[in-house]
């Protein structure tokens, strides 16, 4: 399952264990294609929180982090970013990046 995060509950919600948090937008054609393929894995990795935020809706966290290009995909491990992914990427390739930090 995928947990739609905020500006509010960012910090929150990447806290603890390996999270990747999606940030997109609406009007972005390779988010829609990145977004059911997050949603797979969400699937399959229980050890991995996924989140996705909205960049319009949420600008003060991607500004934060510098987040310039959509799709990005940020990884944190126990609330420290580990990798930052931007651009689409397919299911293996996002598996064997998060497959990295999973104990």
């Amino acid at each position: 399952m995928v947990t739609e995060t905020t500006d509010s509950t960012f910090v929150a919600d990447t806290a603890n264990g390996v999270t990747l948090t999606d940030f997109w937008a609406t009007w972005c054609g390779p988010c829609r294609m990145q977004s059911p393929v997050v949603e797979e894995l969400s699937e399959e990795m229980n050890n991995v929180k996924f989140n996705k935020m909205d960049v319009d809706a949420n600008p003060k966290t991607a500004s934060e982090f510098g987040i310039m290009s959509i799709p990005t995909l940020m990884v944190k491990k126990d609330g420290k970013v580990v990798d930052t992914i931007v651009g689409y990427h397919d299911k293996s390739q996002l598996k064997n990046i998060l497959s990295q930090y999973v104990d």
